[in-house]
């Protein structure tokens, strides 16, 4: 049957939910419930782009991040969050952000554990559904979730532990001073104990404790920054920890989505016929991005969908390929005659390219929709769950929306934007049935949200050895911040008084500085709009590029000064955090020593989200074609680090991904259409790519708050890579990936 397109107009959105104020303190026996405002009735508060003629500002980033701005932009609905005592002995919370394997929920764990003075083992989270009620607080985004949670979790636990105390101190007629909580229980003189669960009930009559709810120091840590290994790793290698692909719903059908082969292409007509009357078939449907084909199994609606017979209208730039997007990028980032430079001193002015690349998370994209009488249950890894909430009611025009969040084979940035939701809930509305939806690989590598390409500009003047002035100017394709975390970052920086300007500018003014004193310095993002291509923020947004080419300058005005790389780097270091992690990374790996010809050593400094690491790389590039890292040092200052481990394994990953990115992951885009399709030609790092020898060092608490540090491995790693590289091949690398 021949079907032509139709129009796709989306519904009317759903109506937004106002600010709720909910009740601070809930008693619900025989459970004991603390929400997340911390102070009681009767209790004292707990202890509280440049303008053309004018000169650009320095980075806003040394003043305030972007994870002080969600501070400020989850404060106002931290008061909803929940800790509950279940009559089992165990400590439930609801966690409204995504795991994706970064660690969260055993950061989330070991918080709790510390001030509860309970058991690890006893400490369930568990991932909320999407909560419209809760605001801006049910993002995950830009290694802030561990910094947004550091007081409100820790006050919340502190102010359970306090009553639990008061109400055991009753019960039992004694001094509350002198019980302890420990073992998820209270004990008392004489080993006395009662657990959790027996004091629930009484402790949620508690209005104000005996005992000050106040958050341990740091020196009374006896969970936190003892390292431990993730919480939830038996349940992932024993297959007990549920993905949204295990999920089975009676009478549900499997679909995957025929695609358009150019970027933003359209449909005009499908022909099912050739289909209809083969075993498994199940059904089609027209859907705004393309024709799903149902079936009863995966694998059979993958071989169908290969001979649907599809009519398409190329997209928009089928005119373009990679080496004019990135001509039209060089263009935009223009001349820096304009910038402030010392004339007298010696300039170096270099452009860099970067290309797409794909999140490319193990898991492929999958999500469960049921639309039915009015009303959508969906299932789906959503890191802004809230906003597919709101997208998928807009689009299948059904305003009673629950969004069921499972956890993420990984993400770095995919599931901010939830598109097989979407498709899921669309599929289903038109057949009437449940609908499991999976992209495949070829399908999110050539349909999926890609770091946008690149190209920087870098102007220095510098004289007697010292930088005066520094330029640098990113033109990007445009990150598509319409996720929810975009009106989250305009409408707390306009609240704050950082200024309106669109999402993307804001983040990178929160997000990007220069970690050295080089005198007058400016930095600037230049967006290029183009239609039918896909982006998103990916692991590390503007800092995975903006650091190389930072730090390939570095070395060569380095080099012309007759400077050492570490030490010149170590002699401008803003911070004495920064110089210290310099010199640990310099002394643990060696640096200077002799290497054999084709080998070499490369250095990187990076701040941001309140962290800052230092990463020595060596790598052999004897065959410039096939390099491999063979050595990384790694030194990481996270502030108050939580979990050791946890940040050992961010800096892997991101290390992993710096290596993919630097010397061979990217994607082409050929007359419009993306030429990779799978790992077979998208060349992610395998392990004969990782060094032999790694080395992870986490500095003891240099602060009493913690940085993030989900992102921070990448550029840093990055821009080592590209140095080491460099200084091995003799070369002026200028384009990334190197082999591509």
């Amino acid at each position: 049957m021949v079907h032509p397109a139709t129009d796709h107009e989306d519904a009317a959105p759903a109506s937004g939910t106002r600010r709720r104020r909910f009740l601070t303190y809930v008693a619900a026996a025989p459970m004991l419930t603390i929400a997340g405002k911390f102070v009681l009735e009767g209790e004292a508060a707990a202890a509280a782009g440049p303008v053309a003629g004018q000169l650009p500002l320095p980075p806003v980033s040394g003043l305030v991040d972007f994870g002080d701005i969600m501070e400020i932009a989850t404060a106002p609905t931290m008061e909803l969050m929940k800790l509950e005592f279940t009559t089992d002995n165990k400590v439930r919370f609801e966690l409204p952000r995504l795991e994706v394997g970064q660690g969260l929920n055993t950061a989330v764990v070991m918080m709790l554990a510390e001030e509860l003075g309970a058991r690890t083992s006893d400490v369930v989270v568990e991932l909320s559904d999407a909560r419209p009620e809760l605001l801006f607080n049910q993002f995950t985004a830009a290694s802030s979730s561990v910094r947004t949670f550091w007081k409100p979790l820790r006050q919340m636990a502190a102010t359970a532990r306090a009553r639990l105390i008061t109400a055991a101190a009753k019960k039992w007629s004694v001094s509350a001073n002198s019980l302890t909580a420990q073992g998820s229980g209270i004990v008392g003189p004489g080993g006395r104990k009662a657990t959790f669960a027996e004091l629930a009930k009484d402790a949620a009559k508690v209005v104000i404790p005996s005992v000050p709810a106040t958050p341990k120091k740091a020196s009374e840590f006896k969970v936190l920054g003892k390292g431990m290994t993730r919480s939830d790793a038996r349940a992932i290698v024993t297959g007990k920890a549920h993905y949204v692909s295990d999920l089975k719903i009676p009478n549900s059908v499997v679909a995957v989505v025929v695609r358009p082969p150019t970027l933003g292409g359209e449909l005009v007509s499908y022909d099912d016929s050739a289909i209809r009357n083969v075993a498994g078939f199940k059904g089609t449907a027209e859907i705004s991005s393309g024709v799903a084909v149902c079936a009863e199994y995966t694998w059979q609606a993958m071989e169908l969908a290969k001979k649907l017979q599809v009519t398409w209208k190329s997209g928009p730039i089928t005119d373009m390929s990679s080496a004019d997007i990135q001509a039209k990028l060089a263009d935009m980032a223009g001349s820096l005659d304009d910038s402030v430079n010392d004339d007298d001193g010696d300039e170096i002015d270099e452009g860099f390219d970067f290309a797409f690349v794909s999140h490319a998370p193990m898991e492929v994209n999958y999500a469960v929709a049921d639309v039915k009488d009015g009303r959508a249950e969906v299932w789906v890894p959503a890191q802004s769950p809230q906003d597919a909430q709101k997208d998928i009611a807009a689009k299948i025009g059904v305003l009673d929306v629950k969004v069921h969040v499972t956890r993420a084979g990984g993400s770095f940035g995919r599931h901010l934007f939830h598109d097989a939701a979407i498709e899921a809930a669309e599929v289903s509305k038109a057949i009437g049935k449940p609908v499991k939806l999976m992209w495949t690989r070829n399908d999110d590598t050539r349909h999926g949200r890609m770091r946008p390409a690149s190209h920087h500009r870098v102007k220095a003047s510098y004289r007697a050895g010292k930088v005066r002035s520094w330029t640098h100017k990113m033109a990007s394709v445009a990150t598509d911040f319409t996720h929810g975390l975009g009106d989250l970052i305009t409408s707390t920086a306009v609240e704050s008084g950082i200024g309106k300007l669109p999402a993307a500018q804001l983040y990178f003014n929160l997000t990007q500085s220069v970690p050295y004193e080089f005198g007058t310095t400016t930095i600037s993002l230049h967006d290029l709009d183009l239609d039918g291509v896909n982006t998103g923020s990916w692991r590390s947004v503007h800092s995975g590029t903006f650091r190389v080419a930072e730090d390939l300058v570095v070395d060569e005005i380095a080099a012309k000064a007759g400077s050492d790389p570490a030490n010149f780097r170590l002699e401008n270091a803003k911070s004495d955090r920064a110089k210290a992690v310099l010199q640990k990374a310099m002394k643990g790996g060696n640096w200077g020593r002799q290497m054999p010809k084709g080998h070499a050593q490369g250095i990187s400094l990076h701040e941001e989200f309140k962290s800052i690491a230092a990463c020595l790389v060596e790598i052999n590039a004897s065959d410039p074609k096939k390099p491999r890292v063979t050595k990384a040092y790694i030194v990481v200052d996270a502030g108050q680090p939580l979990n050791p481990k946890g940040i050992e394994a961010q800096m892997m990953g991101g290390l992993t991904d710096a290596i993919s990115t630097i010397l061979q992951a990217g994607i082409h885009i050929d007359n419009g259409a993306v030429r990779e399709g799978s790992y077979g030609d998208f060349y992610w790092a395998r392990q004969g790519n990782t060094p032999p020898e790694l080395q992870i060092d986490v500095m003891p608490a240099t602060t009493d708050e913690p940085g993030g540090v989900g992102e921070l491995g990448v550029p840093v790693c990055g821009g080592a890579i590209a140095c080491a590289y460099a200084r091995a091949t003799g070369t002026k690398p200028r384009s990334f990936p190197i082999n591509f």
